[in-house]
Parts: C-alpha cells; structure tokens; sequence
C-alpha cells in the first residue's frame, strides 16, 4: 500500500499498514483451524464453506452470537490476552451444541482504538485455539480500529457460530419425562458470566494478579480468574452418536435458575442436589468476599457445572464414564420430578446444611 496515500487517515488516528500486518500475521493461525469445507481464505469479502449435508434428509442451520463481556477488564488489568479468544468461541459453541448442532465454522470481531499488533494476534491465536478445540473453522473475522471509542491498551470482542443438524436429530428437551437423570459436567472455573461482580469482589479484597489465589496455591489470582470456558464440543458429539439425551442447557449468565428451564417442558421441575458435585475454591472465596447465599450464587454462577445433561435414569453410570474419558468431571446432580404447580419455579435446589 502507497504510504503517501494512506498518510491522512493515519494522521487521524488509524494505522491502515498496521491492520496489514496482523492480518498477514495471522494467516497461518487461521488456515490451522480449516476443514474440509473451507472454499476461501482470509481477506476476502466474505467467507465461503460448503457444509457436507450427505446422509441428512432435512439440515438444518443452528447459530449463535456472543460477547466475552467485563471478563476483558481483567484481560487489560493482567496483561494477559491468551485465553479470551477461547471464551469468546466457546460462549458461542457451546450455546448451539445443546440443541445437537454440530459447529461448522465462527467468525471474530477485535475492535480497539489503537491497533497493538502483538496482543491482537495473542488473542487470535486464542479464538483459533478455541476452533481447533471445537473442530470448527475460522472462517473470517473484522479487525476494527477505532480511535477515541476505547481507552488506551482496551479492545472489545464478539462473535457468532453457525452449526448443522439434521431436524430429526434436534434436541429440543420435549422429550424429556418424569425420572430421567440429570447429569452435570465440570466447569473450569467462573467461565465467562458474572465477571462485573467478580471484578467489585476482587477490588474489594485486594488482591493482586500475581497474588496466589485464597484456596490453591499453586496457581495466581489472573490464572484463576482468567481460566477459559470449557469447550465441551468432542464430548458431546461422541454422546450424541451412542446415547438417548433428551436435553441439554449451557450453564451460563443466570446460572442454574435462568438456563435449565429453557429446555424443560412445562409440567416438570428439575430437582438438584447442592454439593452432589465438587465446587471449586474460586466458588467459595466469592461467596465468602460477597457474603452471598449459595442460592445468590447459582443464580449467577455455574458453581462448578458448566454444562447439563438429561438422560434416562438406565443411562447414568454408563454417560458418566464416557465423560470421564474425555478427562471431564461429571456427576449425577438431580432428577427430573412433576413440577408443583404451574406457577411454581421449575428448578428446585436442595442446599442442606450448605443454605
């Protein structure tokens, strides 16, 4: 590109010879992430993928868009870019598995009002680790630079997934009755919901990113709290192929209260049993600085389980070793039981001695 002719939009604030450079940069990351139904590469107008539709009589398109939200704070407060670009795929993958879809490809959105070519490519190279560990491809993206809309070293992120699924394979929990087992896979951590409030709990207690977080001592408070979203995409398409699950919900903002009754049919309840799970230590150290119930905490935390299954009650044991396979903790959290009454809250959390 002509420096002479780019020179008065770089005077205004924008580097156009920047935005070269890290699209250049990332080249090789990306062309990582392809499969076979790649027809385009980086830098076109738009991106180009034939979905292998063979043996599905009536596909049908699942997508989902996302954000990582106020968890980029932390991400500027750290200096740590590495993981946010795997919570920014997972928050949308994960979303659209729950229905059967299998993702297909992702596209990212990095905008910022100074283009820093080194952290914008270290959170890239997260979103395209994010693909990978969702067999999925990143198909394109925008880079968007933005003068006087960010403060100095801030970015934002989002993007949004497409999937497929054949319509007699759509998991949509009307199936779901009466007896069935609900099983909980584990969370890696707080994931990427509640973070306004975890970034007032931290401000509050003091603790610094280099600090050791309260309860496990061998990793830092910026570790812990910057830990991924778990991508539960290979576990789950290898249950999809083998087991009867009637319904599935991503444990996310609203918690357990807010998610699980969106795939539930009206006249049934979910009945969980609290501590039926193990909950990490980032679980009890907010609930301590907050001086919150662990009712507050389900509400807005995943407390540990960041993804649940409905199966039947016969299939327990025998799903709860397939994810353990997969080095996922999971455990047999509840049941599936007729709901009180119309009017009544479909999820019911015994806390025991843990109210």
């Amino acid at each position: 590109m002509s420096l002479e002719r780019s020179k008065a939009y770089t005077a205004s604030g924008v580097n156009i010879e920047a935005g070269n450079n890290l699209v250049s940069a990332i080249k090789g990351l990306v062309a990582q992430t392809h499969t076979k139904g790649v027809l385009s590469d980086i830098g076109g107008f738009g991106g180009l993928f034939r979905p292998d539709i063979s043996g599905m009589s009536d596909p049908v398109l699942v997508s989902s868009t996302d954000g990582v939200g106020t968890k980029l704070k932390l991400a500027f407060q750290f200096n740590k870019h590495d993981t946010v670009g795997i919570d920014l795929v997972a928050m949308s993958v994960n979303d659209i598995l729950v229905q059967g879809a299998t993702p297909l490809f992702f596209l990212d959105y990095f905008a910022t009002g100074k283009l820093d070519i080194d952290v914008a490519k270290t959170v890239i190279a997260g979103v395209a680790e994010g693909c990978k560990q969702a067999a999925c491809t990143l198909l394109g993206g925008e880079t968007a630079e933005m003068p006087d809309m960010y403060g100095e070293g801030e970015y934002d992120l989002a993007g949004f997934c497409v999937g497929l699924v054949s319509n007699d394979r759509l998991i949509d929990g009307s199936n779901i009755r009466v007896g069935d087992a609900i099983i909980g896979i584990g969370s890696t951590g707080v994931h990427s919901n509640g973070y306004s409030l975890v970034r007032k709990l931290l401000a509050q207690s003091g603790l610094k990113g280099d600090d050791p977080f309260p309860g496990e001592e061998d990793r830092t408070v910026a570790e812990v709290l910057l830990t991924p979203t778990a991508i539960y995409v290979e576990v789950i398409k290898s249950l999809l192929r083998d087991l009867p699950i009637k319904g599935m919900a991503h444990i996310t903002g609203g918690g357990f209260y807010d998610n699980i009754p969106r795939v539930l049919p009206a006249q049934v309840e979910a009945d969980i049993t609290f501590g039926s799970w193990d909950v990490p230590p980032v679980f009890h150290w907010l609930k301590t600085t907050g001086n919150l119930s662990w009712a507050e905490m389900c509400q807005i935390f995943n407390t540990g389980i960041g993804y649940i299954l409905v199966i039947p009650q016969e299939r327990v044991e025998e799903t709860i070793n397939r994810i353990q396979a997969f080095k996922l903790k999971a455990w047999q959290i509840g049941t599936i039981a007729k709901r009180a009454a119309e009017n009544t809250e479909q999820i019911v959390i015994d806390f025991g001695e843990n109210a």
